[in-house]
């Protein structure tokens, strides 16, 4: 097995053992890249003398018998909507090209800490906004599995990485899905953890209620090591959790006997893909094999598209309308020219600096944010999102986890769908509830389609219980090997 086509767990093991140097790893890395990411597009910018030097100092100081990270040595890639000092950060839009961080997010200081080294800044949808990373001004990102179909989004980039073995870990950002369905589009593993888990420090906002960092990787357990190393508190985000960090990693000692997995039948309409069904049906099948029991569950709001995907988008357009309101070529960022005053010059800069989808949106949250409508769309919204959190609430009293497709479709077709913005939108159907919620969910690899795409299952559990949605996404992933 090539370097860069191993876990980090078990290249952290060789790297201990003297078997691989960091260097040898990040050259792998970079190698992988320059011979397939003009092909998939997963980067927008890579740092090879960066990493590189951070190698070589990893390698000397292990020499040294310098206590170093968990995770020494093992390259990660950042969506490019992380803030790294002194680096570009571009949030795939061309409003902000040519913007350079002051400073890094809370995740990226605690991974310098953890010892990783960062790859490069993977591409995206342009300000984390769409479901197929087909939104980027950057371009496209392919899925590596097939490339005329797209990757998912709007972390498509890191999913593809990953998958294309162009890096070992990456992380992304999950507002409505957006780390979850790339990692079923790509068949990776994408975890998004429970609200406030994470530190938001250094996250260029999309919408702020919903947005959570998560992990990308190659299997379960380094997922597990990636949220070790980011989950925390941290008293630069007023919505970051106090509760304590467990050990993620003994999680994964246990067994789901006993487990009561819940299957909401709101989540199979006649509708659903028969593969992406079948592959629930069999997963959650696979987990009683393992010792689980099956529970019926009812989702009357929270699994119904209707309810779900209006309130999700009503309430991330609104916050999306206001985040971005900040980009208006003053500060930073791009500034149109040949203006004669202001209010011509945030027209310019802001019409040619964002593109379409970003625009839609923008104008959407405005609308519904506007004088006469507060009440009918927004204030409606987040009330809809209290029944959502509340059917969650009774599902889990009946259950310990929730199973569940992750999208409705296996990757589509590049072009698909981007003239019909409702039929985007619904690839969220199974996604965006989580975020309402707040709730922790994982993407994991499980089938695969006739036309050998790979179909992820989606498990949900509730707030700050990552411990158990872990074990359980583990059993799963050795039953689906």
């Amino acid at each position: 097995m090539a370097l860069n086509q191993a876990t980090a767990h078990e290249l952290s093991t060789r790297l201990q053992q003297g078997e691989i140097t960091a260097r040898q790893l990040v050259e792998a890395a970079i190698d992988r890249i320059g011979a397939v990411d003009g092909q998939i597009n997963a980067f927008i910018s890579i740092d090879p003398e960066g990493a590189l030097a951070h190698a070589d100092d990893i390698d000397q100081r292990r020499a040294a018998g310098a206590v170093l990270g968990p995770l020494a040595g093992i390259p990660l890639a950042l969506k490019d909507v992380l803030c790294v000092r002194g680096g570009h950060t571009t949030c795939g839009s061309k409003i902000l090209e040519h913007f350079i961080a002051p400073y890094d997010a809370t995740v990226v200081e605690w991974l310098r800490d953890a010892d990783a080294v960062f790859i490069g800044k993977t591409n995206m949808d342009e300000f984390a906004m769409g479901s197929s990373c087909e939104n980027s001004y950057f371009g496209p990102t392919l899925n590596p599995h097939d490339p005329e179909r797209v990757p998912g989004g709007s972390s498509g980039g890191s999913a593809a990485a990953v998958a294309a073995d162009e890096t070992i870990l990456a992380l992304g950002s999950d507002t409505g899905g957006s780390v979850r369905q790339p990692a079923s589009y790509c068949g990776v593993v994408g975890l998004k953890p429970t609200y406030g888990r994470v530190s938001r420090y250094g996250l260029i906002a999309y919408a702020s209620s919903l947005d959570q960092i998560g992990p990308v990787t190659k299997d379960v357990e380094d997922a597990v090591l990636l949220l070790q190393a980011i989950a925390g508190h941290d008293p630069r985000d007023s919505t970051s959790s106090t509760a304590p960090v467990p050990d993620y990693r003994a999680a994964l000692k246990g067994n789901v006997r006993g487990l009561r997995v819940g299957l909401a039948r709101e989540h199979f309409p006649a509708a659903l893909d028969a593969e992406v069904a079948g592959a629930a049906q069999d997963a959650a099948n696979a987990l009683v094999d393992a010792g689980a029991e099956l529970v019926d569950v009812e989702l009357p709001v929270a699994g119904h598209p209707e309810y779900c995907i209006s309130t999700y988008y009503i309430i991330a357009m609104a916050e999306a309308s206001a985040n971005l309101a900040r980009y208006d070529g003053v500060k930073y960022g791009y500034s149109a020219e040949g203006s004669t005053d202001l209010q011509e010059m945030y027209l310019h800069t802001r019409s040619e600096g964002f593109g379409t989808e970003v625009k839609r949106r923008i104008m959407l949250g405005a609308y519904a944010l506007s004088a006469g409508y507060y009440d009918a769309y927004y204030r409606k919204a987040q009330q809809v999102r209290t029944l959502i959190r509340e059917d969650f609430a009774r599902a889990f009293a009946a259950c310990d986890v929730l199973i569940s497709p992750v999208a409705p479709t296996v990757a589509f077709r590049l072009g698909e769908q981007l003239d019909d913005p409702l039929q985007m939108y619904l690839n969220d159907i199974y996604t965006a509830s989580v975020n309402l919620a707040g709730i922790p969910a994982i993407s994991v690899p499980f089938a695969q389609s006739h036309g050998d795409l790979p179909i992820g299952v989606q498990l949900l559990a509730p707030p700050l219980k990552e411990a158990r949605l872990l074990r359980t996404a583990h059993a799963l992933e050795r039953a689906a090997a």
